[in-house]
């Protein structure tokens, strides 16, 4: 679901301005952690009640978390690359990784003095961090992949902390007829839905682990932590269970392509700052070269930084927020507004979809061929076509 300004009341939560751009002595270490799989609605810190994620509720609570910020792809290897190089899937094409000529996230930091190491092993990421003193910046990338059939990875401390629970409130939609991949994973959904659990509780700890190593090196206050999924998930939600993936043609459900993101730099960071505003995996890097006062690589980015939103500062005039998100992924787009949402498949010619968002959160009830929604699908169609044509080389 998507949050509006009318959804929140301001108050303890508006969020206070931060510092001016900082000189380069002044940048901070950056700890990037990407998990794959994650849906919002699985945390915490975005509103679930069963599942246990403490560690990262505490970087919520000790920084900004962004409630509308979606992928730019609804599978995780292109949406990670997006998140890397601000490039589109588009640009960066059916390879899903970055090219020979992108920026990457790790490039455009050694090249600013950082040093990078990137890994997907956590106690790799614990052995750098103790390499790390206060007097040298350091970038470091944690993947998480784990959130995917079998879910074998958890140790059975995680398994046993949900072995009685019925997980009751999830949805029980039938299998659908177009299920593809993780069909396996809702012959028995409430087994199933325990080894994700305990999963994601794992990989909360190794989250915690990270933090307590930044805390004991006495680096933490310096570090400016970024947690995010880089695809979400169904989990059972339209009867299906992966991501993109998860069906025959793609989809571009919400619980796949709305991702949590939270920035925690203590002392810097709004502690419980909250961004509402509609942001996108491909403004991550214009966002943090914003930050660290970098310049953005030149490669066509159709991204922009979101601190100003971030600080609460008032935009100018002519360049207010955008009203609406893309996302593409094989021969399906997205165009995303607060209100709506619209799919198209194959250019327009395939099973296209319209939900108006307002009144069916659960992406039931396709109006794509109604007449009341003509203008709204001629508008977000247009929006799909200015992004494709502006930003795929």
């Amino acid at each position: 679901m998507l949050v509006s300004r009318r959804h929140i009341v301001f108050g303890s939560l508006a969020l206070p301005a931060l510092a001016a751009k900082k000189p380069a002595v002044e940048r901070p270490n950056v700890v990037l952690i990407l998990v794959d799989n994650l849906p919002g609605w699985m945390l915490a810190c975005y509103g679930n009640k069963e599942v246990k994620s403490p560690n990262i509720q505490r970087l919520s609570d000790t920084g900004t978390r962004f409630l509308n910020h979606y992928a730019a792809a609804a599978v995780p290897e292109m949406n990670r690359a997006t998140l890397l190089t601000g490039r589109t899937p588009m640009q960066i094409g059916d390879a899903a990784a970055p090219g020979a000529a992108d920026v990457t996230f790790d490039k455009i930091l050694s090249d600013a003095g950082y040093a990078t190491h990137a890994t997907a092993v956590p106690a790799e990421a614990q052995k750098f961090l103790d390499g790390q003193t206060a007097g040298k910046s350091f970038a470091l990338t944690v993947s998480f992949g784990d959130l995917k059939p079998p879910y074998d990875t958890a140790p059975q401390k995680y398994l046993d902390m949900y072995a009685q629970e019925r997980f009751e409130s999830y949805a029980a939609d039938p299998v659908a007829p177009n299920a593809r991949a993780g069909k396996e994973m809702l012959l028995n959904r409430t087994a199933s839905l325990r080894k994700v659990a305990a999963t994601i509780t794992a990989i909360d700890g190794q989250v915690g682990a990270l933090l307590d190593k930044l805390t004991q090196k006495q680096l933490l206050d310096n570090s400016l932590v970024l947690f995010a999924s880089t695809c979400g998930a169904l989990y059972g939600r339209h009867g299906l269970w992966d991501a993109g993936q998860a069906s025959d043609p793609v989809n571009m459900y919400d619980e796949v392509v709305q991702i949590p993101l939270i920035w925690s730099w203590p002392h810097r960071m709004p502690p419980q700052g909250l961004v509402i505003e509609m942001t996108s995996a491909y403004d991550l890097i214009p966002s943090l070269c914003d930050l660290l006062s970098l310049a953005v690589p030149g490669r066509n980015l159709c991204g922009r930084s979101y601190l100003p939103v971030a600080q609460q500062k008032k935009l100018p005039k002519k360049q207010p927020w955008r009203k609406a998100i893309c996302a593409h992924t094989q021969n399906t787009d997205m165009a995303r507004e607060e209100d709506y949402k619209v799919v198209l498949r194959d250019g327009g010619k395939g099973a296209n979809e319209l939900y108006d968002m307002t009144k069916d959160l659960v992406e039931k009830v396709n109006l794509y061929d109604a007449p009341e929604y003509l203008d709204v699908r001629t508008r977000l169609t247009a929006d799909i076509t200015r992004w494709k044509q502006t930003y795929s080389s």
